[in-house]
């Protein structure tokens, strides 16, 4: 740094480098588990006993993943998990978004009232509610079937809280003018309000995904011992205690359940970005 720069590029510069260092810091922390995680998966059983172990396999051991996707079944996981997931994103798009849309742009008695009721939902743990959601499952019969795994879940107060606060960005002057052109409500929110709140929609798909995608519990209360409608966290578990010797094969396993999840970040990053970061500036 040339010791005759103005004090005011010395202290950006210097600013700078500390914004530059403090996300390095942050990205190690975040993907430092994630990296030792594949390093792990590519070793053999013999060298994660080491102390240090490696940072980097010097001779990949791939057979795990081969192993890993054949011995643990997790294609039938994979695909259960995709068809669960789905499911959920799908309905939580679909009730939220019209919900949202009721709560910003339609006029009905009691409307703040039912508005902050759904948010209360929010302050309500799943564990609360999960004897009476398991209890109503089996009495519709819908045990170890994909309506039990889905039903639950097809609605969201937070996903109706992010696409209420979209659909309050659009001007009532728009609406009016819609209005005029003989736009009704239904066509208002297909062609102007839904295509103007996409970034929230894709990050409420995210979110969404990301949660039906990881859960463990409910799944794991509401299947059988089969691998009918068994999701990907479950197989992963069950892979776990059928290689208690071989701990690459269950990281491999581990592995291979992230992708899909590194694959929507990367896919969506932008709208989730806009999402996050819309309301900021005027």
């Amino acid at each position: 740094m040339p010791s005759d720069a103005p004090p005011g590029r010395r202290a950006r510069r210097l600013r700078l480098v500390v914004r530059y260092t403090l996300l390095t810091l942050g990205a190690v922390v975040v993907l430092g588990p994630l990296y030792l995680t594949v390093v792990n998966s590519l070793l053999p059983a013999s060298a994660l006993a080491q102390r240090p172990p490696p940072l980097f396999p010097v001779h990949p051991q791939w057979h795990d993943y081969a192993a890993a996707w054949s011995q643990g079944h997790l294609d039938v996981y994979l695909r259960n998990s995709a068809i669960q997931t789905g499911i959920i994103v799908a309905g939580q798009l679909v009730t939220s978004t019209l919900a949202a849309y009721a709560f910003a742009f339609l006029r009905f008695p009691l409307r703040r009232t039912l508005f902050v009721v759904f948010l209360a939902t929010l302050m309500i743990p799943f564990e609360v509610t999960i004897v009476t959601n398991s209890t109503t499952v089996s009495d519709l019969g819908w045990y170890n079937t994909f309506a039990g795994l889905t039903v639950p879940f097809l609605a969201t107060g937070f996903g109706t809280f992010l696409l209420r606060q979209a659909f309050l960005q659009i001007p009532r002057d728009l609406r009016e003018a819609a209005a005029l052109d003989g736009y009704g409500h239904l066509r208002f929110l297909v062609r102007v309000a839904v295509p103007l709140a996409r970034p929230s929609l894709a990050a409420l798909g995210v979110f969404s995904f990301l949660a039906a995608w990881n859960q463990y519990l409910w799944p794991l209360i509401v299947t059988g011992s089969g691998t009918n409608v068994r999701t990907v966290q479950i197989g992963l578990k069950l892979l776990e205690g059928t290689q208690l010797s071989h701990v690459d094969v269950v990281l491999a396993g581990t592995v291979i359940a992230v992708v899909p999840l590194l694959v929507l970040l990367v896919v969506f990053q932008k709208q989730l970005v806009r999402s996050l970061t819309g309301g900021a500036v005027k």
